[in-house]
């Protein structure tokens, strides 16, 4: 159970229509890179997703989706991979009105 004074601090808005082209833009220009230390990368990962921050998702499904592309994808990875696509479909789905398949090729395809 959470206290109603704790709820603002806990629960964050789901993005709008604006922020969510903005993360469709940094989803196509990202340019980051990730460890090539397995535990390191799970680590920060984690922490990433943890964090709750649309854009943090985005870091991490990038990062993992060119890491898969090279083969290299450990069990964890595989897991943030799939959780953070989870999460931006959600988050994409939701803030512009589109079924979650369509919001998925738009991941795809930036």
């Amino acid at each position: 159970m959470m206290r109603k004074q704790d709820l603002a601090n806990t629960v964050r808005n789901p993005i709008n229509a604006s922020e969510a082209k903005q993360l469709l833009d940094h989803l196509e220009k990202w340019d980051g890179r990730v460890s090539s230390q397995w535990k390191v990368r799970a680590n920060a990962n984690q922490v990433a997703m943890e964090r709750g921050d649309p854009f943090d998702y985005v870091d991490v499904y990038k990062g993992l989706s060119r890491l898969e592309a090279e083969g290299t994808l450990r069990a964890s990875d595989r897991a943030h991979l799939n959780q953070a696509l989870a999460f931006l479909v959600e988050e994409l789905a939701n803030a512009l009105g589109k079924t979650p398949e369509q919001a998925r090729d738009q991941i795809a395809s930036a």
